[in-house]
C-alpha cells in the first residue's frame, strides 16, 4: 500500500511541474502573440492562435515525458531534469520563435492569429514540435 501512495505522490509531482510547464509555455505563446489568447481561441475560435498554442503544448508534453521517463524511475533526477529541460525547451522555442519572425515579412505574431487561415501558422507549430523533438532527443 506504501508503493501506491508513494507512486501516487510522485506522479502529482510530475503531473504539477508539468502543467506548470504548459502554463509558462501558454503565458509565453500569450505575449508573442497580439489580444488576448484565450479571446482569440474560446471567443473568436481562431484556429491559427489554437494550432499554434496547441503546438506549445505538445512539444512541452513531449519534453516533461522524456524527461520522466529517462529518470529511470530515481525521482528527484527526474523531477529536475523534467523541469530543467523543460524551462530549456521554453527558452529554445522562444529564440526559435524570435528567428522565424525576423526571417519573415511582418510581424509574425500578428500572422499567427489573422482570422483567416495562415500558413504561416503551420511553419511555426512545426518549429515548436521541432524543437520539443529535438530537445527530447537530447535528453536520451
Amino acid at each position: 500500500m506504501l508503493d501506491l501512495v508513494t507512486d501516487l505522490a510522485v506522479t502529482l509531482g510530475y503531473a504539477a511541474v508539468g502543467i506548470v510547464l504548459m502554463g509558462i509555455g501558454a503565458v509565453l505563446v500569450d505575449l508573442a502573440t497580439p489580444g488576448s489568447l484565450r479571446h482569440l481561441i474560446w471567443d473568436e475560435r481562431n484556429a491559427n492562435a489554437a494550432i499554434l498554442l496547441a503546438s506549445n503544448l505538445v512539444a512541452v508534453g513531449t519534453i516533461a515525458t522524456t524527461a520522466i521517463v529517462a529518470s529511470d524511475g530515481d525521482f528527484l533526477r527526474g523531477i529536475g531534469s523534467t523541469a530543467g529541460y523543460g524551462f530549456i525547451g521554453l527558452l529554445v522555442m522562444t529564440v526559435a520563435f524570435v528567428v522565424l519572425d525576423m526571417a519573415t515579412p511582418g510581424k509574425l505574431g500578428e500572422l499567427l492569429v489573422h482570422p483567416e487561415p495562415h500558413p504561416a501558422v503551420w511553419i511555426s507549430a512545426v518549429v515548436h514540435l521541432a524543437v520539443g523533438a529535438i530537445i527530447a532527443a537530447a535528453i536520451l
